[in-house]
């Protein structure tokens, strides 16, 4: 690490005057590899379903001619200015892709270090049961980088709940490694789905350790079990993450809570084969998650703020990010503006990123 020198060390700095002191934001779900950042304009393909995305995500991949690392430093570095200090990448692993969408994305990172922690989950976008060969290529990811092992609706795509189920979590149990599986499904096949995970973490003693992305079922107020399953997910230690994205479901941060649930916000696909939105800024996805939930008062929209900042620092394990910050923190982010609240509403660019006492590259 470069010494610190005296324009970067501000610690002991009082804040300007109208300056709002933050915590680093942290991005829970996103997939780097898939992003066209940095790149011309890409028009995307219409899709009906879940099967049809994945269609175009795989052609669309194919057809990149920029290499995943660079597409990825590129997507890394704004979110990086924007004030994004952690992550977990959710990154492409299948037996044509092999281990080189996580080398890519890992490459990437390393460029940025120590300023953004990247997380990386192998997850297999193309199937997993349906996919011959991408189980052994999500083992061989863990020794190329990926941190996690991740997994995606076991009856949506793989028509196979428990074969699914056994294969994640026979990999992560056997590497020792945390889980962080996608499920889409919704209904009360979905919230059975997310009851079966609740109760294969605890037999397995991961409380804490095993992640429902999207969980698009827990946002259906119509589904009988939704109070039992969000109860049985806050008994399980399972953490849930939402990214507030186009009209996908969105999960209700008062309910979360009020079930015990623990929970975080990620931005998904940026500007990729899914979708052409996204910004790489987590400030930019907090004001989302406000807009998406309803969120009026000042304590609603720093909860918010919370969900994209000091909530992803406790799922991630980080603890410099995994609390509230105070002037001169040596880790924290600095804003223009009159409180939090508006911070969230007016989505501006920080203008100090620092971490352990040293200004970001570029600020």
């Amino acid at each position: 690490m470069p010494a610190a020198t005296p324009a970067d060390e501000r610690r002991g700095d009082a804040p300007a005057p109208g300056t709002i002191v933050a915590p680093g934001l942290v991005d829970a779900h996103i997939h780097p590899d898939k992003s066209s950042w940095g790149g011309p304009w890409m028009s995307r393909k219409p899709a009906a379903s879940l099967a049809d995305f994945i269609a175009n995500d795989l052609a669309t991949q194919r057809s990149y001619t920029r290499s995943v690392e660079e597409r990825a430093h590129a997507l890394l570095s704004t979110a990086l200015a924007n004030g994004t200090l952690a992550m977990r990448a959710h990154v492409d692993v299948s037996h044509e892709l092999g281990t080189r969408n996580v080398e890519g994305v890992r490459a990437a990172a390393e460029r940025l270090a120590p300023w953004l922690t990247v997380q990386i989950v192998a997850f297999p976008q193309f199937g997993l049961l349906t996919n011959p060969g991408t189980l052994e290529a999500m083992a061989a990811s863990l020794d190329a980088g990926a941190d996690l092992v991740g997994g995606i609706d076991p009856l949506g795509l793989e028509g196979d709940v428990a074969g699914h189920l056994d294969a994640v979590f026979g990999l992560a149990e056997r590497a020792g490694r945390d889980l962080d599986l996608h499920l889409h499904d919704g209904g009360e096949d979905g919230l059975a789905q997310i009851r079966e995970i609740a109760a294969r973490t605890a037999a397995a003693g991961m409380q804490g350790r095993v992640t429902v992305s999207h969980a698009f079922a827990l946002a259906d107020a119509t589904l009988p079990s939704r109070a039992e399953t969000l109860d049985r997910v806050a008994e399980a230690g399972l953490w849930v993450t939402s990214c507030a994205l186009g009209d996908d479901p969105v999960l209700d941060p008062a309910l979360l809570e009020q079930h015990g649930v623990d929970y975080a916000l990620g931005s998904d696909g940026v500007r990729d084969a899914w979708t052409p939105f996204g910004t790489g800024s987590m400030v930019d996805r907090a004001h989302l998650f406000a807009y998406r939930t309803g969120a009026m008062t000042d304590d609603a929209l720093e909860r918010c703020y919370r969900a994209a900042s000091v909530h992803g620092g406790r799922l991630l394990g980080i603890p410099e990010l995994a609390e509230p910050v105070a002037a001169g923190a040596a880790t924290r982010l600095e804003f223009a503006g009159e409180s939090l609240a508006q911070v969230v509403v007016d989505r501006p660019a920080p203008i100090a990123v620092v971490r352990d006492g040293r200004a970001a590259p570029g600020r």
